[in-house]
């Protein structure tokens, strides 16, 4: 029997990866993006049947080919969890056209391409998991945040409008709210006296992200916040 596909789009060493890993234990086939061809490569070889594909989620085109071919080599996804996120950061007056169309190409515009590429064959088998990997900044947007804030809002009005679309065709669109500090190398760097409890785990995140596509249809989940105990909110 093939294994199902999860296809993870933006992938790092936070939680694409833990995504990564997560959904090879649970026995399915894994095709890993991003823009970082030698790291991509470097997580494929340590994940049993993971498979790299170098891809800018910012160009529609090259991202749609991509997508075309994990499809030609791997067959229909099960699962596609989009992590790609990025944004500048800057107040209003400071913020450049250029960083505020790159975030929104990141994380709407690369989401809608990934979306429209996966739709034919979920509806198809009747079935299929869809999880966004958004952010707090989605729900208000602050005085350094312009760019990545509306980026993120848009992401989130467009997870709530595949949702409502897709979920009658059996697709379940699910969105994540990331509320807090992942704990990552470069993240402890800057908070070397933060303890430990002060950071969101990603093998948790992944955990959580797993679960939730494993829900039944009469009690499919939408959005969740995930936080750790200790953030203020």
């Amino acid at each position: 029997m093939t294994k199902p596909l999860c296809i993870v789009i933006g992938v790092g060493p936070g939680n694409g990866a833990s995504f990564a890993r997560r959904f090879s234990s649970d026995a399915h086939h894994i095709a890993i993006l991003a823009r970082n061809a030698n790291y991509l490569n470097s997580l494929a070889k340590s994940i049993p049947e993971c498979d790299a594909f170098p891809c800018d989620v910012q160009k529609p085109e090259a991202l749609r080919k991509t997508l075309a071919e994990v499809a030609e080599r791997l067959g229909p996804a099960s699962v596609m969890i989009y992590n790609a996120g990025e944004g500048e950061w800057r107040p209003p007056e400071e913020t450049t056209l250029e960083g505020f169309e790159s975030s929104w190409r990141t994380n709407a515009l690369g989401l809608l391409v990934s979306a429209q590429a996966m739709f034919q064959d979920m509806s198809t088998q009747g079935r299929g998991n869809i999880v966004v990997i958004g952010a707090t900044a989605s729900l208000r947007g602050g005085a350094t945040s312009t760019a990545f804030a509306s980026a993120k809002a848009a992401q989130r009005s467009l997870a709530q409008s595949l949702a409502r679309r897709f979920g009658p065709k059996g697709i379940h669109v699910s969105h994540i709210i990331i509320d807090g500090i992942i704990d990552l190398p470069r993240t402890r760097e800057k908070r070397p006296d933060a303890p430990d409890d002060f950071y969101l785990q990603p093998d948790d995140i992944a955990d959580t992200v797993a679960n939730i596509t494993q829900q039944p249809r009469s009690a499919w989940t939408f959005e969740v916040d995930l936080r750790p105990h200790t953030e203020n909110w």
